[in-house]
């Protein structure tokens, strides 16, 4: 996390800015902290003491200003407004994973959880297909995929009548998986 801050008509303390470093830190737990940049803008005007802040990461940005006859408590009026926002992004995050999971629920598709692949990260199977294979042989087989953008075919192979599966190797052929029961 970089913050960076600018004074206008007054001279920082080191509190001041501890305590703003410190309040600002906190906002990092909504968002990576790593990817986390902060302008703060401290100015004072007689009697009115103004924060600006401007918050940008990874796709996003939030600005917040606010102003009151101290300091401290305008820093902690911006922090509050700045989280309020993260806090609505946040939902809003977690809203379209919710929909996108019952739509897929709703639509019939069938979701499956296995494993775990790191820290919480789950792998799913989002989907199933009904498929039924047509009678080809091999050579057949090959020239279709090779005609299309596919990684892979699923046939029935008319020679031995088992259901094979033709695949494009990296080096630019084809390889065959003829499973035996």
């Amino acid at each position: 996390m970089n913050i960076a801050f600018t004074f206008k008509n007054f001279e920082p303390s080191d509190h001041l800015k501890k305590y703003a470093r410190r309040r600002l830190e906190k906002l990092g737990r909504f968002v990576g902290k790593s990817a986390l940049e902060m302008q703060v803008n401290l100015s004072v005007d007689k009697f009115r003491h103004k924060a600006e802040v401007q918050m940008t990461g990874d796709g996003f940005t939030f600005s917040a200003v606010e102003q009151s006859e101290d300091m401290y408590a305008t820093i902690d009026l911006v922090l509050e407004k700045l989280e309020s926002q993260l806090r609505k992004q946040v939902e809003k995050q977690k809203d379209r994973r919710r929909s996108v999971q019952s739509d897929k629920l709703g639509k019939g598709i069938d979701v499956f959880t296995f494993g775990t692949v790191g820290e919480g990260e789950e792998r799913t199977i989002t989907g199933t297909d009904h498929f039924a294979p047509k009678p080809m042989h091999v050579d057949e087989a090959a020239m279709q995929l090779d005609q299309s953008d596919n990684e892979f075919l699923v046939f029935l192979n008319a020679e031995v009548e088992r259901v094979n599966i033709i695949y494009r190797r990296r080096n630019g052929d084809f390889g065959l998986i003829d499973p035996v029961v």
